[in-house]
């Protein structure tokens, strides 16, 4: 090769060199000017760092389930992007997180508190709730925080409930607890349930939730005043992704969208009694069993998780499948007569035919629930169906709308069911007089079922987990009073 060719081919590459240093240089500022939204839409990845937690997000049947997941796969909807969920347990990462700018946004249920909006900002308060130190009935009651000096109390390292402690222990400096740096909150309520520690402090929304899967355990009182949860946001001065979330939650607030989804997670919580409960357990052992095999090729045929029919006919028969009403219906899924017709059942006491016919009966329901009306609120309109009839779902649904609340809402039909019992309404409706307080209460009562067979069907992760990081004893940090 000539050395004017070396040349030319010398200069052709270190002008390619030059353009390709230009090209990045000037994409890097590009993407450098953008704003922080701006980035996550270019991107079109949402990254949230969460925790697993009845309260915040986990796994369902048919996958993630929670409030912060509602919540937060909305906002990625009115993005128009995916979301990156991490999981975190613990409660200092998840900050650490927001802090350094690793992720987006913590929607963690995270209470607002004084010390951490130092550090963090955060968005509108979703959720209104108090800390509250948690006891096992058989042991006596603490009324006031002078009652857990000498107890063993322990709470989740990091997080508000260590602040809220510290606060008491200002006036009782006699109150001790120990920081367990191992578990989250739902083990340590599964170890005051085990009588292996006396007292924990849960958020009041939690321990509304988890409660029914340990009905021994009850609220004594609360140590903190009313606080809110909020995402939580990085303290920049790009206020573009804040001003977003704050727009986002003042719609979803106007619109009930908020209430609705409350609604779906917290308002049938507590349908349920101690009595109620232990004997749900009680039948689970004794009766479920003979019948779970047919419950199972029920939900493989309808497609239903077969948990959900189960609950099904638990509130209607307790599994029972010669249970007979004063009104005739019978069977484990209580078919009426003109019902059992319909479906071309001859015994309406045959535990298969009850069970394979009211499962086909609650899918017919369900597909008459107009298309327009999404779930969970397409399911529970159907279980109403199921229980006082389709007709005077109708009625109240008409007058939801006369009311100028939205009939597509299970929300908002279930405070007009109760009307169909007053003369003042049922006269202006088609079908008439109907109990309308059952209908809420059934489907209410058949959603706490749903949850409990879901978990006591489901491998005891919590026990699994909580046993492996007990034994051997953790390594807690003794606090006593103001110490730290």
């Amino acid at each position: 090769m000539d050395k004017p060719t070396h040349f030319f081919l010398a200069l052709k590459t270190t002008i390619f060199l030059l353009f390709f240093i230009a090209i990045i240089s000037w994409l890097f500022s590009c993407e450098k000017g953008l704003t922080h939204l701006e980035r996550i839409q270019k991107s079109g990845i949402l990254k949230i760092a969460t925790r697993v937690d009845p309260t915040t997000y986990y796994q369902g049947p048919n996958g993630p389930i929670g409030l912060e997941y509602d919540l937060v796969t909305l906002f990625a909807k009115r993005l128009g992007v995916t979301v990156q969920f991490a999981t975190i347990d613990n409660f200092s990462e998840i900050l650490d997180q927001i802090e350094t700018g690793k992720t987006d946004i913590a929607a963690a249920g995270l209470t607002i508190t004084k010390s951490r909006q130092k550090k963090m900002r955060f968005a509108p308060g979703y959720q209104k709730i108090t800390e509250q130190i948690i006891y096992r009935s058989g042991s006596k009651r603490p009324k006031r925080p002078k009652h857990l000096a000498n107890a063993l109390l322990e709470v989740v390292n990091n997080t508000s409930h260590i602040e809220s402690l510290k606060k008491l222990a200002q006036t009782n400096p006699e109150i001790a607890w120990e920081v367990n740096t191992n578990l989250d909150t739902s083990g340590l309520i599964y170890l005051v349930d085990q009588g292996l520690i006396d007292y924990t402090v849960a958020d009041s929304n939690q321990f509304a939730l988890i409660r029914r899967f340990y009905p021994k355990l009850y609220a004594a009182f609360s140590i903190s005043k009313p606080r809110q949860l909020a995402w939580a946001l990085s303290r920049s001065e790009d206020d573009s992704l804040y001003n977003e979330v704050t727009a986002f939650f003042k719609k979803i607030k106007k619109d009930k969208t908020l209430d609705q989804l409350i609604e779906r997670h917290y308002s049938y919580v507590t349908s349920l009694n101690y009595v109620d409960l232990c004997k749900f357990r009680e039948h689970v052992k004794s009766r479920l069993p003979a019948l779970q095999n047919i419950f199972e090729k029920a939900g493989q045929k309808h497609k239903l998780d077969w948990r959900f029919i189960a609950a099904i006919s638990y509130q209607e028969s307790h599994w029972r499948n010669k249970a007979t009403s004063p009104t005739g219906v019978k069977g484990l899924m209580m078919l009426t007569l003109s019902t059992a017709k319909q479906l071309k059942i001859k015994d309406r006491t045959n535990p298969y035919d009850s069970i394979f016919g009211g499962t086909k009966y609650f899918q017919i329901l369900h597909k008459k629930i107009p298309d327009r009306i999404s779930e969970p609120d397409r399911t529970w309109m159907a279980l109403a169906a199921y229980n006082v009839g389709f007709g005077h779902l109708e009625d109240a649904r008409i007058l939801t709308r006369r009311l100028g609340k939205n009939p597509d809402l299970w929300l908002d039909v279930k405070k007009s069911l109760p009307l169909l019992a007053k003369k003042r309404w049922y006269r202006q409706t088609k079908h008439g007089y109907a109990r309308g307080n059952e209908p809420v209460k059934y489907v209410e009562n058949i959603r706490s079922y749903y949850d409990l067979l879901i978990w006591l069907t489901e491998d005891d992760q919590i026990e699994n987990r909580v046993m492996t990081a007990y034994y051997p004893k953790n390594n807690a940090l003794k606090v006593i009073g103001t110490a730290l």
